[in-house]
């Protein structure tokens, strides 16, 4: 089961930065009406429990209802907006993206290394 703590406030961004700088941080963004972002979270999903990631905080936002928290990520890590879309934080930077069914933990977990 994936461990996901909710992204609802752009001050947990702070706090993600914060705390990229004791260990990774996984940002999942979701757009709850799209198919393709549905299958990623699902692969997310299934491929959590064997990915080696325990230690790795992984934050969902909801695109439908916070859009506006993407835009400050957007911002704040130099990334452009995609849908479904992961980020890897680490030292309070993105160290890492992916989108769409380009999105694997496999490659995060080299990217943590």
């Amino acid at each position: 089961m994936t461990p996901w703590l909710p992204l609802t406030q752009p001050e947990q961004l702070l706090d993600i930065v914060r705390e990229s700088q004791e260990a990774p941080v996984i940002i999942f963004k979701h757009s709850t009406s799209c198919s393709i972002s549905a299958a990623a979270k699902g692969k997310l999903e299934r491929q959590w429990a064997d990915a080696g990631l325990d230690d790795t905080k992984i934050y969902y936002l909801d695109l439908l209802r916070f859009r506006p928290i993407s835009n400050e990520i957007a911002q704040k890590f130099g990334v452009q907006h995609e849908s479904p879309q992961l980020l890897l934080i680490q030292d309070g930077e993105c160290r890492y993206d992916a989108s769409h069914m380009g999105i694997r933990l496999s490659d995060v977990k080299q990217a943590v290394k």
